[in-house]
């Protein structure tokens, strides 16, 4: 009985170091989904772990899943590092939130300074509180300012009982990536 415990322990214990290992590769393979929804069923187990928790929260950034980032917020402030990366995850939970409260509700970001990322949520962001708001869109197209052929489409979409934010980036006309964010 003792012998099949510490089997199972052992089996559990290597596999839960297996999956910490294997984030890495997904990320460097930009496979941010994947190493996020690995890293959340893992997140307890490596709780005190800040380099761990900064891997698996850039995967959800990069994933779009930026309400992942609130519980690594709180948790990233043993090293300068992770506090500076805690910033950066912060400043765009805000951005997002702001925004999508701006598109809703109608909320004024002309007035407000903030810091600045290069995530695309960010810039968006940017283009979006210099945007002329004389009137209300549906969508908001926004020019990228270091590219002129790069634009973003900024939208809520609305589906049963949810309303998500979409951006949409667009090189020239054709559409590469889309972004939504809940």
């Amino acid at each position: 009985m003792k012998f099949l415990f510490l089997l199972s322990s052992l089996f559990l214990t290597l596999s839960f170091a297996d999956i910490k290992s294997s984030l890495y590769p997904l990320y460097q393979d930009k496979n941010y989904e994947k190493a996020c929804k690995e890293g959340l069923k893992v997140f307890n187990t490596y709780i005190k772990d800040e380099e761990f928790i900064s891997l698996y929260a850039f995967s959800c950034l990069n994933a779009d899943y930026i309400d992942r980032l609130a519980v690594p917020i709180t948790m990233l402030d043993g090293s300068e590092e992770s506090r500076s990366n805690a910033a950066y995850f912060s400043v765009i939970l805000m951005q997002k939130k702001l925004l999508q409260h701006s598109l809703l509700d109608g909320y004024k970001l002309t007035q407000l300074k903030l810091p600045s990322t290069d995530y695309v949520l960010s810039i968006v962001f940017d283009l979006y509180s210099k945007a002329d708001h004389s009137r209300k869109r549906n969508h908001y197209m926004l020019q990228d300012l270091n590219n002129k052929k790069i634009t973003y489409n900024l939208y809520i979409k609305n589906s049963n009982q949810s309303q998500t934010m979409v951006i949409e980036e667009y090189y020239d006309t054709i559409m590469t990536h889309r972004h939504t964010y809940w």
